[in-house]
């Protein structure tokens, strides 16, 4: 049995990796601070994403190389699919993420980034006919858009939300989600290390070429603006890397069970980092809410156990940041 298969290793290294994803809207804040990205530079925040990007796919697909993998596809079809799904997946999901992270508080946005979890499993329903909707993820569904909206309420009850700010990390959870049933299907043909590698790679490429085309540039970069690009580039990589190693060696749902981390660890991480005010009713009850809700969508009644299920499911379940 390999460690991975191992349910308290499987529980850490979910966990680790959730609180990876976590870290990423602190760190994304934190550069645009470093590389001197103003809030409505959106050609300078595309640049900067797809430099993550591309270098993220790298280093998967040097990963998946190291491993014994081939990085070849089966011809033009699926080279015109990946780049596809690079487009969609990374490309756009990021335009509008990296957008909307701007405009809005770490703290925030990784509650309203919770949203893909309930989209997945909205339109499941809808296309595939062994993912349906029962009354635990309808729950968790409503649950988790309940928290969305509380996060949202300001001290005064006033609904304190903007398009290009919250409403741009919304959309970014519904890109991700719908991207990730057409990556479902793709993980079928290809390998999902592979598949992924490059899908970030074409899409990373593309945001680099559009946000220099637009006009995007730094400003002086110390080296504390290159860790931390670099720490975001390595943390999307190693927990893709490990999260496919669990979803490979585990129930699935054992495993996306711990999704509920990343909004935790965005919330804590963010007040640490950025100083962020979180002890608020909206904040303790938003975070509550959509926790709950990733839980009952995702659970499948017992935590990490050995066992596989069909690896094309593994695609769908993959956090966005």
């Amino acid at each position: 049995m390999p460690p991975t298969a191992n349910p308290r290793v499987a529980a850490a290294l979910a966990g680790f990796c959730c609180l990876l994803w976590g870290s990423a809207y602190p760190a994304i804040k934190t550069g645009y601070a470093l590389f001197g990205i103003g809030t409505a530079d959106v050609p300078s925040k595309l640049l900067f994403a797809g430099i993550r990007f591309a270098a993220a796919g790298a280093i998967v697909l040097a990963i998946a190389l190291a491993s014994g993998r081939s990085l070849a596809l089966r011809g033009r079809t699926d080279a015109l699919r990946v780049l596809a799904l690079g487009l969609v997946q990374t490309a756009l999901q990021y335009a509008f993420f990296y957008v909307g992270v701007a405009n809005t508080s770490g703290s925030k946005a990784s509650v309203v980034n919770s949203t893909s979890t309930f989209f997945s499993a909205l339109l499941a329903h809808f296309l595939y006919t062994d993912d349906r909707l029962n009354r635990r993820k309808a729950l968790g569904c409503l649950v988790g858009f309940a928290g969305v909206v509380a996060v949202n309420w300001s001290g005064d009850l006033l609904f304190d939300w903007k398009l290009e700010g919250e409403g741009f990390v919304v959309l970014a959870g519904l890109v991700i989600s719908a991207a990730s049933l057409w990556g479902r299907h793709l993980s079928q043909r290809i390998d999902p290390m592979v598949l992924t590698g490059w899908q970030l790679l074409a899409g990373g490429t593309a945001l680099t070429a559009l946000g220099a085309a637009a006009g995007g540039s730094f400003g002086p970069v110390g080296l504390a603006g290159f860790l931390d690009l670099a720490y975001l580039a390595v943390l999307s990589s190693v927990a893709f890397t490990v999260w496919t190693m669990l979803l490979r060696d585990n129930k699935v749902t054992s495993v996306t069970v711990y999704q509920f981390l990343v909004p935790v660890s965005g919330v804590a991480l963010s007040a640490l980092a950025l100083g962020e005010g979180v002890l608020e009713w909206r904040y303790l009850a938003a975070l509550a809410a959509v926790s709950a809700g990733i839980v009952l969508v995702n659970a499948g009644g017992r935590w990490p156990m050995a066992g596989k299920e069909p690896r094309a499911v593994a695609s769908l379940r993959k956090p966005p940041s």
